[in-house]
């Protein structure tokens, strides 16, 4: 027995010193062509190709062993029709949606509620009053709003009084849906916690959906997307 695990443990070790001298090289040629690689996040074999996965905050590309060629782009498996760097960006954009701090949230329930979604939205982003029509025509659905005004001073200020009206839910609805601008109203309102809250989750643009399994959805998306979504975290 000692015989035959002599060979496979002398295998492993191999393969396992060819990992670390192909992130090495990548990692000495990132240092030379980026100057500082405090951007890069990890490396890792992608699986596929021989090539190696370098994640650079929210952004996914791909290096040789030998740290000389870059790979920029989408990996696509034809054969079953999966496009394999999309998927992987999904998974690293991915939150604990448990962590969310819901009670900074307006909230909706439409019908009994099971199914749950967070959006973070500015009160003067057009795509954000899009989705918002689309989530009128969904049912059984509860949606936690999170103001980030990103937009302008009058994003924050519009934030600030739906935040602080007496039934905020309705107050958001109101404006995102009618164009009625809430009441101006005064209250310790936690626009810096929202505004923290996003840049914690790296979030650039609005609206900006989480399902409640983290997965991260951005920019508008028409009911049927988002029904097809939230079926498919149903099935997970």
């Amino acid at each position: 027995m000692i015989g035959r695990r002599a060979p496979l443990a002398a295998l492993l070790l191999v393969a396992a010193s060819a990992v670390q001298a192909g992130e090495a090289e990548i990692r000495a040629a990132l240092r030379s062509w980026m100057g500082d690689q405090g951007t890069v996040t990890a490396i890792r074999e992608a699986g596929v190709l021989g090539l190696y996965e370098v994640q650079a905050g929210g952004e996914v590309f791909y290096m040789d062993p030998a740290g000389r060629y870059v790979f920029a782009g989408n990996i696509l498996d034809l054969r079953a029709q999966r496009n394999l760097t999309q998927e992987r960006k999904s998974e690293l954009s991915r939150i604990d949606f448990a962590a969310l701090p819901l009670a900074l949230a307006a909230k909706q329930v439409k019908g009994k509620g099971r199914r749950v979604i967070a959006t973070f939205e500015d009160p003067n982003c057009p795509y954000c009053r899009k989705l918002a029509q689309e989530l009128e025509a969904m049912d059984d659905i509860t949606v936690y709003t999170f103001l980030l005004p990103i937009l302008s001073q009058d994003s924050v200020d519009k934030a600030r009084a739906i935040w602080c009206a007496e039934d905020r839910s309705r107050a958001w609805r109101v404006w995102i849906l009618d164009g009625k601008a809430p009441a101006a109203a005064r209250c310790d309102a936690p626009m810096e916690e929202l505004q923290a809250l996003g840049r914690r989750y790296g979030i650039t643009g609005t609206p900006t959906i989480f399902l409640s399994d983290g997965t991260r959805i951005g920019g508008y998306v028409p009911a049927a997307q988002l029904e097809q979504a939230l079926a498919q975290t149903a099935q997970r």
